[in-house]
């Protein structure tokens, strides 16, 4: 611990205004009179720091609280063990008060301030050189403090100016670098003898003026370039680039380039621009075959390129790169090699080619192609990357019999594509040919062609012979000697005679069986000549498909419903094709074929529909299919026409009225007839027994639905009107047309079994049940109509009937005219309107409802006519 003797060495007042600004000189204290060498200087208040000058400065902006602010300055010498202390005193300046009446100006005291002063750099004396004066009108004693800025400012500048204490004068004391100080601010502080500073600290400023005293220099030792041959003139090859450390935008650093010598010393290639240092082509032509690089010597002088300006010289090389522009050719035109036959993949020939072209460049690589003498491609030809060479191979093995001499032309290009220079001729691909001699070695039988295709129809006999498979002797051109074989272990289709070599089945070829499915096998066979030598072959037997299948058609059974859709008939055939689609249908039955008939629709599918009304019942339909080889195929196709919506209504069973065979003979024809005539004299019977009565039957139109609707008007004329009808609750029986009551019977439009509204749909008669169906499907209602049915059903036919009743027999309208009756709605308690006849004549119909089954197949045909 150091034992310090702390003394107080003096008392400072200072004079400030009363707001101090942040970095603010308060004043000077002159420390060496309180101790020489103070290593720690400090401030009792943060708000002020003091430099070792003395020099005392605010650190942040404050303002004086009191007229009065104090703090100690203290002072330390650790070696010597001392500390000393100095008391400053800060007091507020008084405010000078102005009258109005003071207009007078007064004089002040001038600030001293000289202008900045300039000093050459490396000036040479005599030192030491006075700088400038600076002087103040009530100090005596200056001092100075160095604040030097430049390159050179972390070193020490003290020493290098000097003030006189009593007048003030600067000098230098040695001559300046300006690219180490390129200026110089010095503080000078004026005070009296006892060690007060009246005046505020000058800030100085030397600058020191540039000398041309630094060359310029190229910021490389050698530059390296590199442009393409036969660029054009004015191709930017590369930049070069000098500096100066003269002061920046003046003639000291104004610089110019220029090519002082070019080696190869031929004419000059190359141009520099004086001000930017570009280097462009200038010769027309640059020939890397001819000069492969330029060596360039370059100057930079500054002072813009006067003479007395100072200069440097770089090195300047340019690669001149290759292109393609030469095409390779053949050190020779003619070879000639030799070659046994059959052997393969052998090298037979090296050829060599000359390229003035950059060597291992793109632009030499040569590529070799046979151009002629190759169409069977037996040879083949690579490029040894190594050398450069062209190896000639044989791919396939020659034959000596076929061609003893084989003459190819070879022809060579780069792997570049070819950049010509200016102005220059096209180039033209060199060739060479080889003349290869092929020599003969005793062979093999040879199998001509070596792979035979045998096709054989499917199914043929065993033991057919499909063909006859030879080889030859290449030497003698004959096949005597030679035996044939089949190895094991292939397919067993067809064996061969070992002297003849012909080929016959083993088996029946059917595609249809197992390992035949594919319809192909391929059987290699082994050919010996008496010397042993062997020969191989082989033979492709393909099964031909043969029309062996009958077409048939898919599904036989159908359910037609009563809007008589047509039935699409669908054939298959085991057959490929030609012998299987597209299909013929015919039916092969007259009488059948009469009433049903036969359309396409496509290749394998045909349309089978009803050429008209036929009755209903179940048809077996012998239908033919003929492929497209002319085989014939046999199929019954049995229709169920059923009266019904859907076919899942008939249930396995025909719906029919007729409960007898639909098959019609002669005298079934003949009995219809009669019967229709005796059904028809009933009718007429039963309406003159209704004229003769109290009303009168009237059949209409609509007795072809076997719904009796029957009218209360006799006549067009006078209107009769029953008024004893009663009334009927509404009824849906379905097994009978008249609903007895009382004394009288009424006829309600009712569903019965057979034929209703809906079932019959002939001669283009509109029925009630057409009315209801709706998308091609028939809703069945056990009960009665709606009334919008009832009135789409009705409305013509009445219309049409009451247009004819209103008219007399001279076409007169009549006043006596039908009146229709209003719909009284579903579930309505009166029924119909009945006829007039007594309950006597309604019992003489009801034979009408027993006729015998014949009766009811007749009265069916009749109403659909």
């Amino acid at each position: 611990v150091l034992s310090l003797c702390c003394e107080a060495c003096k008392k400072v007042i200072f004079h400030v205004p009363s707001e101090l600004e942040a970095d603010k000189l308060v004043g000077r204290v002159d420390l060496k009179e309180c101790l020489q060498s103070a290593e720690f200087i400090s401030s009792s208040d943060g708000n002020f720091k003091v430099l070792e000058d003395g020099s005392v400065y605010t650190t942040s902006a404050l303002s004086l609280s009191a007229e009065k602010k104090t703090f100690t300055i203290l002072l330390k010498d650790i070696q010597e063990q001392v500390e000393k202390k100095i008391h400053v005193d800060l007091v507020e300046e008084e405010k000078k008060v102005r009258h109005a009446r003071d207009t007078v100006l007064k004089r002040t005291k001038r600030r001293w301030g000289p202008i900045p002063s300039v000093m050459i750099e490396n000036s040479l004396g005599p030192f030491p050189l006075q700088i400038q004066q600076v002087q103040s009108d009530t100090a005596q004693n200056y001092t100075i403090y160095y604040s030097a800025s430049g390159p050179g400012i972390d070193q020490d500048p003290k020493g290098l100016f000097y003030i006189e204490r009593e007048t003030g004068n600067i000098f230098a004391t040695r001559a300046v670098d300006r690219e180490q100080y390129p200026s110089f601010q010095i503080i000078c502080f004026a005070t009296t003898p006892d060690g007060y500073s009246p005046e505020v600290p000058l800030v100085h400023t030397i600058r020191i003026e540039d000398d041309n005293d630094n060359a310029p220099y190229f910021t490389q030792d050698l530059f390296e370039f590199c442009v393409p041959e036969n660029s054009r003139p004015g191709v930017v090859v590369g930049k070069v680039i000098a500096e100066d450390r003269d002061e920046p935008y003046t003639l000291h650093t104004t610089l110019k380039y220029r090519i002082v010598s070019q080696t190869p010393p031929i004419t000059p290639a190359f141009s520099l621009h004086g001000d930017s240092g570009v280097i462009s082509v200038l010769l027309p032509q640059l020939d890397r075959e001819l000069v492969p690089s330029y060596t360039l010597l370059v100057e930079v002088r500054d002072m813009a390129g006067q003479p007395f300006g100072l200069c440097t010289t770089g090195t300047v090389v340019i690669k001149i790169e290759d292109t393609n522009d030469n095409a390779p050719t053949f050190k020779q035109l003619q070879y000639e090699t030799r070659v046994e036959e059959n052997r393969v993949n052998i090298e037979i020939l090296r050829v060599s080619v000359v390229d003035l072209d950059e060597p291992g460049s793109p632009g030499s690589g040569a590529v070799y192609e046979i151009i002629r003498g190759n169409d069977d491609q037996a040879f083949a030809i690579t490029t040894d990357k190594n050398t450069n060479e062209g190896i000639l191979c044989v791919a396939k093995g020659l034959d000596y019999e076929t061609a003893k001499q084989r003459i190819l032309v070879i022809g060579v290009n780069n792997e570049a594509p070819y950049l010509l220079a200016p102005h220059s001729q096209q180039l033209s691909q060199s060739t060479c040919s080889v003349t290869v001699h092929v020599l003969d070695v005793d062979e093999g039988p040879v199998f001509k062609p070596c792979l035979l295709r045998l096709d054989v129809k499917e199914c043929e006999d065993i033991g057919t012979a499909i063909g006859r498979y030879v080889a030859e002797d290449p030497e003698t051109g004959n096949s005597e000697g030679i035996r044939y074989r089949i190895p094991p272990g292939q397919c067993n289709w067809v064996n061969i005679d070992d002297k003849s070599g012909e080929i016959r089945t083993v088996r029946v070829l059917d595609r249809d069986i197992g390992e035949m499915r594919r319809g192909q096998c391929n059987v290699t066979v082994l050919a010996i000549d008496r010397n042993g030598k062997t020969g191989t072959g082989t033979i492709q037997v393909c099964i031909i498909p043969g029309n062996k299948n009958f077409p048939r058609i898919t599904q036989t059974d159908y359910i037609m419903c009563r809007d008589r859709k047509p039935i699409c008939l669908t054939a298959q055939d085991g057959d490929e094709a030609p012998y299987s689609a597209p299909f013929e249908y015919r039916i092969n039955d007259r009488r059948l074929a009469s009433m049903w008939k036969l359309t396409p629709h496509d290749d394998n599918s045909w349309y089978l529909s009803p050429k008209s009304d036929i009755p209903y019942g179940i048809y077996e339909i012998p239908v033919s299919v003929i492929d497209n080889g002319g085989k014939i195929g046999e199929n019954i196709v049995r229709v169920n026409l059923c009266d019904c919506v859907t076919p899942s209504e008939c249930d396995g069973r025909t719906r029919q009225l007729a409960g007898g065979n639909v098959t019609l003979g002669l005298w079934a024809i003949l009995a219809m007839i009669l019967g229709s005539l005796l059904l028809l004299l009933i009718l007429i019977t039963i309406c003159g027994c209704c004229g003769a009565g109290v009303m009168h039957r009237q059949v209409t139109d609509d007795c072809a639905n076997h719904n009796l609707i029957i009218s209360n008007t006799e006549a067009p004329g006078e209107e009769v009107m029953d008024h004893n009808i009663i009334p009927l609750q509404n009824t849906c029986d379905q097994g009978g047309y008249g609903v007895k009551t009382g004394e009288q019977q009424t006829f309600e439009m009712v569903k019965g079994r057979g034929h209703t509204l809906e079932s019959v749909k002939g001669g283009g008669h509109q029925t009630l049940g057409s009315v209801k169906e709706g998308g091609g499907q028939t809703m069945m209602d056990t009960c009665r109509y709606s009334y919008s049915e009832w009135h789409n059903f009705t409305h013509p036919r009445l219309g049409e009937k009451v247009h004819l009743c209103r008219q007399d027999e001279e076409q007169k309208h009549s006043e006596d005219y039908l009146l229709s009756y209003n719909y009284e709605g579903k579930g309505s308690l009166a029924g119909s309107v009945g006829c007039c006849s007594d309950q006597h004549e309604e019992e003489a119909l009801d034979f009408l409802d027993q006729l015998e089954p014949k009766f009811r197949t007749l009265a069916e045909t009749c109403i659909k006519r």
